[in-house]
């Protein structure tokens, strides 16, 4: 049985670059790997590969595109009065009012991602 890791960086957050080559950069986060434990960040550490000519007609090239790197050398980015800060990722669990099918209620908790630095829901 394998356990599914989970990270806290999701698809979509912008995200600071905090070492490497790219220290300093900022990007939104393109793809999550978390069997790799890395990420994917749009503009950072861009390689580039040559593409052979597969079918007769067409051209080789050379394309540069993204790779991952770990997710340890990335930090979330929020907001902080107009400012740009990075953060560490906490949970909060709310409790919530739930709807069933027959028209009830009832109460149950959700699992919500925080920024520690201001305790806001990302």
């Amino acid at each position: 049985m394998t356990v599914q890791k989970t990270l806290n960086i999701k698809k979509g957050d912008h995200v600071r670059v905090l070492s490497g080559k790219d220290r300093g950069v900022e990007g939104k986060v393109i793809a999550v790997l978390p069997e790799a434990d890395r990420v994917i960040v749009e503009g950072v550490n861009r390689i580039k590969r040559h593409q052979k000519a597969l079918q007769p007609g067409t051209t080789s090239s050379i394309i540069t595109k993204e790779a991952p790197i770990h997710v340890s050398n990335v930090a979330l980015l929020v907001e902080v009065d107009g400012k740009k800060v990075t953060t560490r990722i906490g949970f909060r669990r709310d409790e919530v009012t739930k709807k069933r099918a027959d028209g009830s209620t009832y109460s149950a908790h959700r699992s919500v991602r925080i920024a520690t630095r201001t305790g806001e829901e990302i």
